[in-house]
């Protein structure tokens, strides 16, 4: 776990693709309250642009953070309003 924030909930979308990702990481985000830190793991390579672009886009939501290993995509949001 990352030092810098506490996660408050995961995601696990392992094995789903484009564009379910994003989709539901949307829909975890929407029940998190502001400032949480939801968790997603993601097998799907193209997730690390696909998440970073839709954070970007959003607003209410930050991309804090993106680890790869292990053939596991490690993304981190942070809901802001």
């Amino acid at each position: 776990m990352n030092a810098e924030f506490d996660i408050a909930e995961t995601l696990d979308v392992k094995g789903a693709s484009c564009p379910m990702p994003v989709v539901k990481t949307k829909s975890a985000t929407d029940d998190l309250d502001a400032g949480d830190v939801l968790e997603v793991l993601a097998t799907d390579p193209g997730s690390m642009s696909d998440i970073d672009g839709w954070a970007a886009g959003t607003e209410g939501v930050k991309l804090v953070d993106q680890e790869e290993g292990d053939d596991v995509y490690r993304h981190y949001v942070r809901k802001t309003a």
